[in-house]
């Protein structure tokens, strides 16, 4: 019995013993602002900063009553979109909620008149984004819906501060000197590593481009989650916002371009959907391929003409949403023609509508090589499913995570003895050391002014 005594006890010691241990492990982890009691770098998550935000839209379908669209492919079906029926929304409200691939929802601009030459005012559809406080981004990723095309000419702006000025981070267009006035394809030196490029590598074939290094797979995001850079996607674009930049390896010492990928708001605009066909026309019936070929030669021209004159580089130019009047050197292969299309009579679709809109015959971006016509009209429209940012709030290596305080904004919870949303200040009475981000090497922790103030023996009193 005393035996059986002593098991119990020696059994009870032993479960104190574990549950002791047990507890332990289950205390507050260690801050991982410090190690131990030394500060050291540190960085909120990586998350979708999108996820869950508003987007403000300057076109949805179906908002000012129901309206008829038709999908941007061969088949051309139409459809009615509608605000006030469930089932028929598309608000932007969706390019940022959980992204399920099994029940894809999507965000439609209104229908547009479809551009019957070059020279026609862009769409200037544009998306835009709060954060909410400054972040440091990675990449952002555009989605496209099913049937939908990737559009011709993008243009992704940036804003340090909160939507009032706005800088240009990204462009995308087959014609990037025409479009925006930019040279296709730019390189990046160390000289010009603030300045936004413009690609086409979203016009190559397969279903992503990345618009940082000048084509090859990109990162994506999705809104409920995050995707690595380089899955395959079929309508994504990706634009990564270090690659490409010479000094992206030693960013800790990189003031520019801590700064390149600092963003409160972020803004699209789709500034053309399609290459009007009177333009292909006016190129002998050229293939989006051939004109884009023959783009990136008059550039190279253009490029050999500049060195020999030591003329500035096109990409000093100011940034443009709206077309750029092209120059002579440009205008090589483009005959000054603005012949009307011809006006054969289009069979109704499906459903039997009759466009309001005069239709138009363009090339569908989605299928280049086979140049496959369809009839645009109310087909010229955008669509996109997804609109993600991935990045970490800015909190300058001074905080592990950031919440919302009781003004409702979102901040920083800073360490170090830093103060500010974005921990970018010493807290007061800790200017000893100057302020400074946080390093691999060095927390550049302030210090407070008697940290390092020694009370000599001689004025202590016993």
């Amino acid at each position: 019995m005393a035996g059986g005594v002593n098991g119990i006890v020696g059994s009870s010691t032993g479960g104190s013993e574990i549950y002791g241990k047990m507890y332990t492990s289950q205390q507050i982890p260690q801050d991982p602002c410090y190690d131990e009691d030394r500060p050291r770098r540190c960085i909120p998550d990586f998350v979708n900063a999108a996820f869950g935000t508003t987007v403000q839209a300057s076109s949805t379908c179906g908002v000012g009553g129901p309206t008829r669209y038709c999908d941007s492919s061969e088949s051309a079906q139409c459809h009615i979109c509608d605000d006030n029926t469930p089932k028929k929304r598309f608000p932007a409200s969706y390019l940022t909620d959980l992204n399920n691939p099994n029940n894809v929802t999507c965000w439609r601009s209104e229908p547009l008149v479809s551009p019957q030459s070059f020279n026609a005012p862009p769409d200037n559809v544009t998306l835009s984004l709060s954060l909410g406080k400054k972040y440091e981004l990675t990449y952002i990723s555009l989605q496209f819906c099913p049937k939908a095309p990737k559009p011709d000419s993008i243009a992704i702006y940036k804003s340090m501060d909160y939507g009032k000025t706005w800088q240009p981070f990204q462009f995308y267009s087959s014609q990037c000197r025409r479009v925006y006035g930019r040279p296709n394809r730019a390189t990046i030196t160390k000289a010009n590593e603030q300045e936004a490029r413009c690609t086409d590598s979203h016009r190559l074939a397969g279903g992503e481009a990345n618009g940082g290094g000048g084509g090859g797979g990109g990162g994506g995001v999705s809104a409920g989650g995050l995707q690595p850079p380089g899955t395959a996607a079929a309508g994504r674009i990706a634009f990564s916002m270090l690659e490409g930049r010479p000094s992206a390896a030693d960013f800790d010492n990189s003031p520019v371009l801590q700064d390149w990928v600092t963003a409160t708001d972020i803004k699209v605009v789709f500034n053309r959907l399609y290459v009007p066909q009177q333009d292909l026309i006016s190129n002998d019936n050229l293939g989006i391929e051939e004109l884009t070929k023959r783009e990136r030669e008059r550039e190279q021209t253009i490029k050999n003409k500049m060195s020999l004159l030591k003329i500035a580089t096109a990409s000093a130019l100011p940034p443009s949403v709206h077309q750029v009047i092209s120059n002579d050197a440009l205008d090589e292969q483009e005959a000054d023609q603005e012949d009307e299309l011809n006006d054969n009579d289009e069979q109704e679709d499906q459903m039997n509508f009759q466009a309001e809109v005069t239709p138009t015959n363009l090339i569908t971006a989605n299928s280049p090589s086979t140049m496959s016509m369809m009839t645009i009209g109310y087909g010229h429209h955008y669509a996109l499913s997804d609109f993600a940012v991935g990045g970490r709030c800015k909190c300058n290596g001074h905080a592990s995570k950031c919440s919302r305080g009781k003004d409702g904004q979102l901040a920083c919870e800073c360490k170090h003895n830093t103060a500010g949303r974005d921990c970018e200040r010493c807290k007061p009475f800790h200017f000893d050391r100057p302020w400074a981000r946080a390093t691999a090497r060095d927390a550049n922790e302030c210090k407070g002014e008697l940290t390092n103030f020694i009370i000599p023996l001689s004025l202590v009193i016993c």
